[in-house]
């Protein structure tokens, strides 16, 4: 498969935390070549609203291939369903359209209606819930870059500490029932000339040669940079920002490689179901 050609890069950190406005929300993007990532000043001194992410998306003009560190979908190899025991829909796009309609009084793209309401028993919260190890489900994607050394990814169902994606990624599965159309959201769709991909930026961070770690000085984000063949920004970065400038410079640097669009592993099913992480594969 040729890759599609793509003019401009861009990567969203994402948050799916409660309020209208995400000082954790970081937007980065850069053009072909070698030019440094710059970030996108957010609309209001409080941060990006999620729906101003989703509208920004939209305006855009051209080729383009925007990352989110999200999970595009929950496991569903591992039991056969996203939801045991619930009738949910069998594939992502059904299923974000499902989230969709659980959370119509959560303001800009929340997704506690369906976290906290037709979905919780799914999700663990606290040891309240039982055993955590009960709710632990992994994705094959995550499996993959587990066992080749990356660390242990989260799962969507544990809401609990720091390192959790959950709320991230359900309220992400709003966006992309958004945007799907005007973007193709691989791997469910081929890749087009205006692609959403799930990107991991850990992964990214390894694949610059570093150990996945968060980059809090210029020095680090300097080689990590470098490593994509690419400029440096000038000024400093939380470790959010400096997550998306990585994150952007890494895709302008895998996107003409089809194996990162074939990585072994990405079945017909799991495409329509779990979807897979770019850049990731059974080897980093």
């Amino acid at each position: 498969m040729t890759p599609p050609r793509f003019d401009r890069f861009v990567a969203i950190d994402w948050s799916g935390a409660k309020g209208r406005r995400h000082r954790g929300i970081a937007v980065a993007e850069l053009e072909t070549g070698s030019c440094a990532p710059r970030l996108v000043a957010p609309p209001h001194p409080r941060g990006w609203a999620r729906a101003e992410v989703t509208d920004w998306l939209l305006g855009l003009a051209g080729r383009v291939l925007a990352g989110f560190d999200f999970s595009f979908a929950p496991p569903f190899d591992d039991c056969g369903a996203y939801l045991p025991g619930m009738d949910a829909p069998q594939d992502a796009p059904g299923f974000w359209a499902f989230v969709e309609s659980c959370c119509a009084d959560d303001p800009d793209l929340g997704a506690h209606g369906f976290m906290d309401g037709a979905a919780r028993r799914h999700f663990w919260m606290g040891a309240a819930d039982g055993e955590k190890r009960a709710f632990l489900r992994w994705r094959r994607c995550e499996a993959a870059f587990n066992a080749a050394g990356g660390g242990k990814a989260a799962t969507v169902f544990d809401c609990v500490g720091a390192a959790q994606v959950a709320r991230a990624s359900f309220a992400g599965m709003r966006l992309l029932h958004r945007l799907r159309g005007p973007y193709a959201v691989w791997p469910f769709d081929p890749p087009a000339p205006r692609t959403l991909v799930e990107i991991y930026t850990r992964a990214m961070l390894r694949h610059a040669g570093g150990r996945g770690l968060k980059l809090r000085d210029r020095a680090g984000l300097a080689a990590a940079l470098a490593a994509f063949g690419s400029e440096v920004p000038q000024g400093s970065f939380s470790d959010h920002e400096t997550d998306a400038l990585v994150a952007t410079a890494a895709l302008r640097h895998l996107a003409a490689d089809p194996r990162w669009w074939q990585p072994a592993g990405l079945t017909a099913e799991i495409a329509a179901t779990e979807g897979w992480t770019f850049g990731v594969a059974t080897q980093l």
